[in-house]
């Protein structure tokens, strides 16, 4: 039998890529006017990624990665109001309300009754807690992890900390990088939601996964069905 389930936030519970697609488009415009090559702006994912190691996941090392790719593109040229409009774009995101997708709360609420529930979501630590808060989720969850990165070893800790078995452990998530393979990988359970938006960094070829311990559904709404018909209320793993 599954001892505990954890759901990944973002993307999986409430909408979030997309605010972030929003911002690259406000980031395309305000540097068009420099007269820049579009595929030099395009490039800007690519510069994100390699500012995770010293900034993190999340809104403010979006956009200090935006406005360091924007001095260096331009040569310096780009103005200060063109950078305080980014600055005002992080605190549109930071500020932006929290919309769970539809199915939700019906899911977690029919989870709870049979298991302890547990959030795992990386990000700013202020911010992911502000958007649980905001959620009205709370009361479904027994725990609350904020990580910096989810790897193996990341969730190996968490399992330890809470005495989980791995073997008992699901995952639920939308990104295959971050809340599919690491759970594999030790030995749990994982419901991939392949139909949710992710940012293209968190795709991850599905070629070597444990397909007995791994599901996929398109959508939130589809979970419940899911484990019923992997018979995972009442099996021996």
């Amino acid at each position: 039998m599954i001892d505990w389930i954890a759901f990944d936030a973002d993307d999986t519970l409430w909408k979030n890529e997309e605010y972030y697609i929003a911002g690259r488009n406000r980031f395309l415009e305000i540097l068009q006017k420099y007269g820049l090559d579009t595929a030099d702006i395009e490039n800007y994912d690519q510069f994100e990624v390699g500012n995770i190691q010293y900034f993190g996941y999340g809104v403010m090392s979006f956009v200090l990665s935006m406005i360091e790719i924007g001095i260096e593109i331009t040569e310096e040229r780009i103005h200060p109001s063109d950078i305080q409009k980014l600055i005002q774009l992080a605190k549109e995101m930071l500020s932006q309300e929290v919309e769970v997708f539809e199915g939700v709360s019906l899911l977690l609420e029919r989870l709870s009754a049979k298991f302890p529930l547990m959030l795992i979501t990386k990000g700013d630590l202020l911010h992911q807690q502000r958007k649980f808060a905001a959620s009205g989720l709370a009361q479904y969850f027994r725990a609350i992890e904020v990580v910096s990165d989810k790897s193996s070893a990341v969730y190996e800790g968490i399992l330890n900390r809470y005495n989980i078995d791995p073997a008992r452990f699901l995952m639920v998530g939308n990104s295959l990088r971050s809340d599919i393979l690491p759970i594999l990988e030790l030995g749990g359970w994982a419901v991939h939601l392949a139909d949710h938006p992710t940012w293209s960094h968190e795709d991850d070829p599905a070629n070597q996964l444990d397909q007995e311990h791994y599901l996929e559904v398109e959508g939130i709404s589809q979970v419940w069905d899911k484990m019923v018909e992997a018979d995972l209320f009442s099996k021996q793993v």
